[in-house]
């Protein structure tokens, strides 16, 4: 069992053209809560950010609703993603998900919070925010 945060606010999944430059807005004055992430590929740049943050000239599809595995994760540990996405995707709720050095996020849809969260609460987990 996993205990896992929801974090408030809403958060966007956004795309942005290869080359382009992130706005400074994009790392100034985050909150407590905020979590930004930002990936870089050929094809173009990937960032999850509350939706407050999104920079204008990105494409977003949905809000979405971040929760956060909350205690530290260990790298070499192996199936804990597993344990959280296999339990949504029986539910057929999307997911998009990330990790730092220290734990793992999971996006939902907004629209599936509910869904999600029982899914994650059928499995064991326990969900707290």
């Amino acid at each position: 069992m996993l205990d896992i945060a929801l974090l408030p606010g809403e958060y966007a999944v956004c795309r942005l053209a290869a080359g382009s430059t992130l706005p400074d807005a994009m790392s100034n004055d985050l909150r407590d809560t905020d979590v930004v992430t930002v990936s870089w590929t050929s094809d173009g740049i990937s960032v999850i950010c509350p939706t407050d943050r999104a920079p204008a000239q990105t494409v977003v599809e949905t809000v979405w609703r971040c929760l956060r595995v909350a205690a530290p994760m260990d790298l070499s540990g192996t199936g804990s993603l597993a344990l959280l996405v296999d339990p949504l995707a029986e539910a057929r709720v999307s997911v998009v998900t990330f990790s730092t050095f220290d734990t793992d996020y999971l996006l939902v849809p907004a629209v599936r919070l509910t869904e999600g969260i029982a899914a994650l609460q059928r499995a064991g987990h326990r969900v707290t925010g």
